[in-house]
């Protein structure tokens, strides 16, 4: 026992007395100690780096997804119907936004998976760095937006900025393409929503004009044009068939 308590009081000891001589003799050699730690560092620091990044990107992709995406059209659309009804919260704002971002999902399905095959998996992997991410992820949802928006909408962009007009679509900027493309949006969502207020509006009138012949000018006509707008929009599945037009208006 003494034996074995001595062998373990000696071994520390050793170990604190050899730790000099491999330092020196790790210097007169290059220090290879030291370069076996800094390769192993490096791995270690793209790792973080890239787990930074992804989550800097995931602070910002509500906006992204708002304004590269076809959620603004899709929302503006679902608002407006909600307030053609005459019901400004019903249905509930997360209601809406849930139903607008699935729908998203749908309608940019192929985007999406050309962005996630050519950009965030090779990226993930490490086969990609971050510039080169960022190109190729950039490309399909650059195509997307090209298709959706017109060159009249480009050139408004232009004009503001006070920059030349590019000759061809490929050479038009990320910066001056994304608000041409939220315009182009804008524009068609207030189109849409003018065809789905109209029968809304013929309502309420027609309802105003019943009670105003009939001399019951204290009735609010909301109070029963809202019934009957809610009947009418059941009744012809007003939810389904503008739902497929607004995704069917997307090229």
């Amino acid at each position: 026992m003494t034996a074995l308590l001595l062998v373990g009081w000696l071994t520390p000891c050793q170990t604190i007395a050899a730790a000099p001589a491999r330092a020196a003799e790790s210097s007169m050699l290059g220090t290879p100690t030291q370069n076996s730690a800094l390769t192993r560092v490096e791995p270690q620091t793209a790792q973080t780096v890239r787990i930074a990044l992804i989550l800097s990107l995931m602070a910002i992709l509500p906006a992204l997804v708002i304004c590269t995406t076809s959620f603004t059209r899709i929302i503006v659309v679902l608002s407006m119907i909600r307030h053609g009804l005459g019901m400004p919260e019903t249905p509930p704002n997360q209601v809406l936004v849930s139903l607008a971002i699935f729908l998203t999902m749908f309608s940019m399905a192929p985007t999406f998976e050309a962005l996630n095959d050519h950009a965030l998996q090779p990226f993930l992997a490490g086969r990609m760095t971050v510039d080169q991410a960022a190109q190729a992820g950039g490309a399909p949802l650059r195509e997307f937006m090209l298709r959706q928006v017109h060159d009249q909408d480009i050139k408004a962009v232009y004009d503001i900025a006070r920059a030349p007009l590019p000759a061809r679509a490929a050479d038009v900027g990320f910066m001056q393409l994304v608000p041409a493309f939220m315009l182009n949006e804008l524009r068609v969502a207030f189109r849409i929503g003018f065809v789905i207020l109209l029968p809304f509006l013929l309502i309420d009138i027609v309802v105003s004009s019943i009670l105003l012949a009939l001399g019951m000018l204290m009735v609010p006509p909301s109070t029963l044009s809202l019934p009957i707008k809610v009947l009418m929009f059941v009744l012809i599945d007003g939810w389904s068939l503008i739902l497929q037009g607004v995704l069917g208006s997307f090229h």
